[in-house]
């Protein structure tokens, strides 16, 4: 039987504090625990240094040893142990230049938000803490037990201290109150505004990754909103500031950063009506809703030809990987043609869109009525004989034994043959064969 994830935790607290140090259980695996919910990992602070770590423990790796950061392995579990400490400034404002181990006061008090600075004692008796059972005592040095009651995401200390350190911060503190149905807490916001800005310093890669977890998880909708209120889209996305090129709504323009109040692209009354329908869908990718959140941003639609620049400005800001980029131009692609076009393309190019990677998440975005009505087409084109993707009755061996000499050409010349037998005018390899014959004499 597998044990449970916080028993390696647990036991590595407990070997810890028979060498004489201490420890807790430490960050999100708290705030998580004291929520109701499953913690996706365990971390340990100590007082212990991490020579030290390393000397308690058979197997450990450094993951930022500088940063007084180890990894313990325990069976098949890898547990974080970081060594409670203080730091000096952020001037690449994403670590800071110096630490200095330290104890769990001064460790509470660098950490980002309160709920996320609580420890947990494990090896403590079972106590009660705000009506809820906790395996362990509590501890919180900065307010958080408060805030988590309060149902509030509060920066440690002074806001604009925090943000200063990692504007990465901001879009944390959108993530959380998405995440857990949190408000973020008036000085936090107001700092988050007024520095909203600076985020478009922040390494393309983070910010990407930031982005990614929000939109692929729960509470989307209102991570974007979050987003959009407290000015970081503009800066997140690279994009000018609000009324830089045009009208809130125009292509290329949507909001940027404002002072207290401001609502990003669309002004007090922005909906996601596009977003939302992707509400009920489980495991939407980052390309699929990336592409809802653009066609949010540009008023429900993008024209084809601004599609490229608007995946261009994507992948630069986010750091999309080639798989999300080309989902992203798909998605927007194909919703553009089952919003318009769609029942004017070729019947070749229809079953070619119905059986593409991207058709499924157009139509959760297209919505109804074009959506029933483009999955009864794919449907219908699915049983007429044919099928929407069959295998193509000529290939390139096929061409070059009829004669023709292999080159570029060829690509071209077998795409047309599959339109033509997506379309029932080749039915065999012969009949293709033939057809392409009567356009072009074999070279030999």
């Amino acid at each position: 039987m597998s044990e449970a994830p916080r028993d390696p935790a647990v036991r590595i607290v407990r070997t810890l504090r028979d060498a004489g140090h201490v420890a807790y259980l430490a960050g999100g695996c708290v705030r998580d625990e004291l929520l109701g919910r499953t913690p996706k990992d365990y971390d340990v602070a100590t007082d212990a240094a991490p020579a030290r770590i390393a000397q308690l423990f058979r197997r450990t790796r450094s993951v930022g040893r500088a940063f007084g950061v180890m990894q313990v392995m325990q069976g098949r579990a890898a547990v974080e142990v970081a060594t409670f400490r203080k730091e000096g400034p952020y001037t690449d404002r994403r670590r800071p230049d110096a630490v200095e181990f330290a104890d769990a006061d001064a460790d509470a008090r660098r950490r980002d938000f309160t709920i996320n600075a609580l420890f947990i004692d494990p090896l403590a008796p079972s106590s009660t803490v705000r009506g809820r059972l906790v395996q362990g005592a509590v501890l919180d040095l900065v307010g958080g037990l408060d805030d988590m009651d309060a149902r509030l995401i509060r920066a440690v200390g002074d806001p604009e201290a925090r943000l200063a350190e990692d504007n990465l911060r901001a879009l944390r503190a959108a993530r959380f109150a998405a995440r857990l149905g949190f408000e973020i807490e008036t000085r936090t916001a107001a700092a988050i505004r007024a520095h909203a800005a600076e985020l478009a310093g922040v390494s393309r890669e983070r910010v990407g990754d930031e982005l990614r977890l929000m939109l692929t998880g729960s509470g989307r909708r209102r991570a974007i909103r979050l987003i959009e209120e407290l000015g970081l889209d503009a800066p997140a996305l690279t994009e000018p500031p609000r009324g830089a090129m045009g009208a809130p709504g125009a292509m290329g323009a949507p909001g940027g950063p404002g002072g207290p109040g401001a609502r990003g692209a669309g002004g007090p009354d922005r909906s996601f009506d596009v977003l939302e329908r992707l509400d009920a869908v489980p495991g939407v990718t980052f390309g699929v809703a990336l592409a809802a959140w653009a066609l949010d941003r540009a008023g429900g639609a993008i024209e084809e030809p601004q599609v490229g620049e608007v995946v261009t400005r994507y992948r630069q800001a986010l750091c999309l990987s080639n798989a999300e980029r080309d989902e992203l131009r798909s998605v927007l692609e194909g919703v553009h043609r089952l919003r318009g076009e769609w029942t004017d393309l070729s019947i070749a190019r229809r079953k070619r869109a119905a059986s593409s990677s991207w058709f499924e998440a157009a139509l959760r975005i297209v919505g109804e009525p074009r959506a029933s009505a483009a999955l009864a087409e794919a449907q219908r084109l699915a049983s007429d004989g044919i099928g929407l993707r069959p295998p193509p009755h000529v290939t390139g061996d096929d061409l070059i034994r009829a004669g023709y000499t292999p080159g570029r050409v060829f690509g071209s010349w077998l795409e047309w043959l599959y339109d033509e037998q997506l379309e029932g005018r080749s039915r065999s390899r012969e009949e293709g064969l033939a057809l392409l014959r009567a356009r072009v004499a074999p070279t030999s």
